[in-house]
């Protein structure tokens, strides 16, 4: 049987110029991909085309996401809880906009130092991105 999980996410990676966007929540210190939470009968692409409207303010059809991979970890704040991530490689050329809900946009890659950064990011994706050739 399948592990079930008590939340399950989507995050979109947008580079540009050997960086990832990372994005911080109004009231939240720690920065994330631009993604979120699927709601009720919601797939992770369609929940992370709906959060890239929503912080971002980007659209994109399903041909622009290109799964990068699915990673687990303990939710950030609640360590009871366990966390599945889908993530998807945005390839779209829209610039990012941040949205109300979002406080600050940042373009980081695996030098960038002092910034908070969410650990499915910063210990799977972001090195994954590097090995990969997409970042620096």
């Amino acid at each position: 049987m399948a592990k079930s999980y008590d939340i399950y996410k989507a995050g979109g990676v947008i580079i540009r110029n050997r960086m990832l966007l990372v994005v911080r929540a109004t009231g939240k210190d720690i920065f994330v991909a631009p993604g979120g939470k699927l709601e009720p009968g919601e797939t992770f692409v369609d929940a992370l085309k709906r959060e890239l409207i929503e912080e971002v303010q980007i659209t994109v059809n399903d041909s622009q996401l290109e799964l990068l991979g699915t990673f687990e970890a303990t939710a950030a704040g609640s360590e009871s809880k366990s966390l599945q991530m889908q993530v998807y490689i945005v390839n779209s050329d829209a610039q990012p906009t941040a949205s109300s809900e979002i406080e600050e946009m940042r373009w980081v890659n695996t030098q960038t130092d002092s910034l908070a950064i969410g650990s499915i990011f910063e210990h799977d994706v972001m090195p994954l991105l590097k090995q990969r050739g997409f970042i620096d």
